[in-house]
């Protein structure tokens, strides 16, 4: 599917995609075109495509959008650019981009998207309010969120794994018992209760199902903190539409359907590991080995909404990362290192004062 302008029936500038108000408004006069609600077509985007099935049937003949996909020859990011643009910034490191650059890839249709709800001028307001609450934060970041492209929304590309599961398992069930204990101490002879641990050889099988397991699909953003942006209100999909995502930036996935269903399998197995746990009992715990087995695996490919920001500090990047749903924030930041000292040099001033004060009463 080609990539659409909008153009606005009032003054004919290009529409572009209102969070929170789920319609197309013109950046310079406000007019407003709604997008029309598809109950059926929601309904289908919030259903799980068979993951197996996928693999033997349907790779190399997906539903593709047609988009240059362009790599920053800085950081590696993987960009997608609508067909009538030709050079733009990286959103991950703000290294320029030109469509020259681009090359071809069939790239897997999102099924669906969940759109901003977090207008810029409050993701704004919430990075400030972050940025304010850091410690021996150097001044450039604390500006950062004024510079005129301090903030970007860019549609993340997310994987999704539904699967059932059934593990075997062998290990230990630790028993806690006490005894009463003599020892001496000082010449004389005292006791004390002493816990000890009996262990028991266990096996079993645990079932467990997941839903919505969450991987993302991007390497370019610090994992940890894009983990932190959950949770994500995935009751608010929509299916995909080319107006949802007007005027923002689509990141192209660079993790694919099989390595994310391992990363997702990682997941899995903690809570495995937990269900383990809780079948073995006893006090204490420990699993030897375990055979997991997974079935009835599905999976979507959706897009998720992030407010970006990112500048170079000290010749690195930083990156700083508002959820477009929730609003909630996670970044990376630099130190200053002339704050640090000033507030060690400051601090030994008020030691040596104190110390001085101290030695004339």
């Amino acid at each position: 599917m080609s990539a659409k302008n909008y153009p606005c029936k009032q003054c004919g500038a290009k529409l572009e995609f209102a969070p929170g108000k789920y319609a197309l408004q013109c950046p310079y006069c406000g007019h407003q075109n709604q997008i029309p609600e598809d109950r059926e077509a929601r309904i289908e985007a919030v259903e799980e495509l068979d993951y197996q099935a996928y693999l033997a049937e349907q790779a190399g003949n997906e539903a593709t959008i047609e988009r240059q996909t362009v790599q920053c020859k800085a950081c590696g990011a993987q960009s997608q650019f609508a067909v009538n643009i030709v050079s733009d910034r990286c959103s991950f490191c703000a290294a320029p981009m030109i469509a020259t650059n681009a090359y071809a890839q069939r790239v897997i249709r999102p099924k669906s998207v969940a759109p901003f709800d977090i207008q810029e001028s409050d993701a704004r307001n919430r990075f400030r309010d972050w940025v304010k609450g850091l410690w021996f934060a150097p001044n450039a970041l604390k500006q950062a969120y004024r510079a005129a492209r301090g903030l970007q929304g860019i549609y993340t590309p997310y994987w999704t794994y539904d699967a059932d599961s059934d593990t075997v398992y062998h290990g230990q069930r630790g028993v806690d018992y006490t005894v009463t204990e003599n020892y001496v101490e000082d010449g004389e002879t005292k006791s004390r209760q002493v816990t000890r641990t009996d262990w028991y050889p266990v096996s079993g099988e645990v079932a467990v199902s997941f839903d919505d397991v969450l991987v993302i699909g991007s390497n370019t953003l610090p994992a940890s903190y894009a983990a932190n942006l959950a949770p994500w209100r995935l009751d608010k999909l929509q299916a995909y539409n080319d107006e949802y995502v007007a005027g923002f930036t689509v990141e192209a996935y660079q993790v694919g359907l099989q390595p994310g269903f391992t990363q997702a399998q990682e997941q899995m197995e903690e809570e495995i590991r937990a269900a383990i746990c809780r079948d073995i009992g006893g006090d204490h715990q420990r699993i030897g080995g375990m055979q997991p087995r997974y079935m009835n695996i599905s999976f979507k490919h959706i897009l998720l909404p992030i407010w970006l920001s990112s500048y170079q500090y000290g010749g690195k990047t930083y990156r700083f990362l508002v959820n477009g749903q929730s609003g909630k924030v996670q970044g990376e930041r630099p130190y200053s290192v002339w704050k640090i000292i000033g507030a060690v040099c400051l601090a030994l001033v008020v030691v040596v004062v104190l110390a001085s004060l101290s030695k004339h009463r």
